[in-house]
């Protein structure tokens, strides 16, 4: 199955649209690269990183001519791009996206894609805190999932181009119904996301001088709270919004487990503790069995060696073997 497109338009160009950018070029999979995006910052910035061919204010101009489009911005934006691209996008072009959410995207996209275009959505699960044309690198898809959650009316080779592209790019795909995409990334991903901006939120109502006291003591846990809820703002407020069924399901689930979990720490209940801990920790090595994650000390960060202890100073004070 081939994997080169003649042309790949970017609408959007953060840090997914960037990466697409690095490792599509840097596999030879296109030949052109048209990135539009809506702020002339961003697509100055863009250009300074030499991340295409083609730069643009307007989205309809980039997609014109492209055999593949992923829509690379945040999903709140969707239904205005969808229609403004949709009378230049090319019969038999693939039209794909990035975001985290699938039954909303096939909603508001669906219904606006013309005859002849193949709308397969898409959803690389990569990321970093970061986000911006700067933020991306071509390594970002190695070893991650993707995954594509095409209609029934989309033609098996559309499907198979589109699946051997991601895995050009480095990515192990899978493809499923969007509902249950939206169900299974609720638990894995969105209300994780939810948790941790929530606790950093309790942390930043504390008063000024307990919130210094946490900041300046902040253990592992905390710290990796940190690092998720510094993710892109506006692209999580529109997962919420947009993904709001399977995340409320979701988190009722997790109200009655946590309640369960407060009973046992008020009650002094610890075998129900243990049990539960012990149950958990399954569920991590299982994620690391499955090469998704790293069985390193301290989640395989970088350390760097201490500075070597001085050498003590043996001083000769003319005493012989006494001194």
């Amino acid at each position: 199955m081939s994997t080169h497109f003649r042309k790949l338009a970017l609408i959007g160009i953060g840090l997914i649209g960037s990466s697409i950018a690095l490792a599509a070029k840097r596999q030879g999979l296109v030949e052109v690269i048209s990135i539009a995006t809506r702020r002339q910052e961003t697509l100055d910035e863009a250009r300074e990183l030499s991340l295409g061919d083609i730069y643009t204010l307007d989205a309809a101009e980039a997609v014109r001519g492209a055999d593949l489009v992923i829509v690379c911005a945040p999903v709140g934006a969707y239904a205005d791009l969808a229609e403004t691209i949709a009378p230049a996008l090319e019969p038999g072009a693939i039209l794909s996206d990035v975001g985290s959410v699938k039954e909303y995207v096939t909603k508001v996209i669906g219904p606006l894609v013309p005859p002849g275009v193949h709308f397969i959505p898409g959803h690389p699960l990569a990321g970093t805190e970061h986000s911006g044309p700067a933020a991306g690198f071509a390594e970002l898809f190695a070893g991650r999932w993707c995954v594509l959650t095409p209609g029934p009316e989309v033609p098996e080779t559309a499907v198979n181009k589109l699946v051997a592209f991601w895995q050009a790019l480095g990515s192990n795909v899978e493809c499923m119904d969007a509902a249950h995409h939206d169900m299974v990334l609720a638990i894995t991903s969105h209300v994780p996301h939810l948790i941790a901006y929530n606790i950093v939120g309790t942390v930043a109502d504390l008063e000024a001088d307990t919130k210094s006291e946490v900041i300046k003591f902040s253990a592992s846990g905390f710290r990796d709270f940190t690092r998720i809820a510094a993710s892109d703002p506006v692209m999580w407020r529109d997962v919420f919004l947009t993904n709001r069924d399977a995340v409320l399901e979701m988190l009722g689930r997790f109200n009655e487990d946590l309640s369960r979990l407060q009973r046992a720490v008020r009650t002094g209940d610890g075998p129900a503790l243990e049990a539960m801990f012990t149950r958990t920790r399954a569920i991590r090595r299982s994620i690391i069995n499955a090469g998704q994650e790293t069985a390193a000390a301290d989640f395989g960060r970088p350390h760097e060696n201490p500075p070597a202890p001085e050498t003590p100073v043996v001083r000769d004070h003319g005493g012989g073997d006494d001194a």
